[in-house]
């Protein structure tokens, strides 16, 4: 009779679960039907995810949506004058001439209500406590932090580096869109957000671009990837030729056909007017480049300087 009354019990849970898992999976389409004719924070969305919580509240689609609506909006873009030919890496949406037929720049800017910001960002972060190795809310995370800092990404970066300390002590199976992933697709991941400070072009931004980077090489010394980084912070944000040097050779020294640490050993070179320097690494380029152009461009200037 225990048997009996054990396997009943064991039938009626994965019954709850499957009708569980079909009521979640019939929300995600019918939000997905309704988000493409009205946007994620259009007329009836908040409607379905009120029914959708009610009757799966701990569904992490749902409360990604959620904070998808709450983040939409939030959000208000207006065009903007900026004394600046680039502005958050953007080029202007619009140039016009003023009186004196000077250029006027105008780009596009986003600006945030912090009551709406601060709803999207609950709904994100109780996805991640319930699903902490669902590495796609994660990212969701920093990419919303991302764009409402703007010039001055200080959450992003922290938000950043403690994803990394977790990565490094826990080992997690990382998921994004239920697919697993390997160590090298994460540190590609982490490689974009560095790019996007980088972008960005403010020192603040700099600043996380190049501690990011380091809290990367903390973990693996030998991260070209990020050594590279390292020596791009010392050439662009800081001028200083030496030091990016430094790392530039680091790189060199593990990756001799590493591109874009050759590149920029050409541009050192030119830039101290080193010729021999140059010289030296000039038919590296001509062998990895794919680019032709740069190929003709890099053997005739070699010629030019024997």
């Amino acid at each position: 009779m225990k048997r009996i009354i054990l396997a009943f019990s064991l039938l009626l849970t994965c019954l709850a679960a499957l009708n569980a898992q079909s009521v979640s999976e019939d929300f995600r389409t019918r939000y997905q039907n309704l988000i493409k004719h009205v946007g994620v924070s259009g007329l009836g969305v908040e409607t379905l995810l009120d029914r959708w919580e009610a009757a799966s509240p701990d569904d992490p689609d749902m409360l990604k949506a959620r904070s998808d609506y709450y983040l939409d909006k939030s959000r208000t873009v207006k065009l903007v004058i900026k004394d600046a030919e680039r502005y958050l890496g953007q080029k202007p949406y619009l140039t016009l001439k003023d009186s004196l037929d000077r250029d006027v720049n105008y780009f596009e800017e986003s600006f945030y209500d912090d009551s709406l910001f601060a709803l999207s960002s609950q709904a994100i972060d109780k996805a991640i406590r319930l699903y902490p190795d669902r590495l796609d809310l994660r990212f969701d995370k920093v990419t919303a932090l991302t764009a409402y800092e703007k010039d001055s990404p200080d959450m992003a970066y922290s938000a950043l580096s403690g994803l990394i300390d977790y990565n490094a002590v826990a080992h997690p199976s990382w998921t994004i869109d239920g697919r697993t992933i390997d160590a090298q697709t994460f540190e590609a991941a982490i490689q974009e957000y560095c790019f996007a400070f980088y972008a960005i072009g403010s020192p603040a931004s700099y600043e996380a671009f190049l501690r990011l980077s380091e809290k990367m090489l903390g973990n693996d010394p030998k991260s070209t990837l990020f050594l590279t980084n390292v020596g791009t912070y010392w050439l662009i944000a800081k001028d200083d030729s030496k030091k990016a040097m430094k790392y530039y050779r680091k790189v060199l020294k593990l990756d001799p056909e590493n591109y874009t640490a050759v590149k920029n050993c050409i541009i050192l070179a030119r830039k101290e007017k080193n010729t021999s320097l140059e010289k030296k690494y000039l038919p590296v380029l001509v062998k990895i480049s794919d680019d032709e152009r740069e190929k003709a461009s890099a053997l005739t200037r070699l010629q030019a300087l024997k």
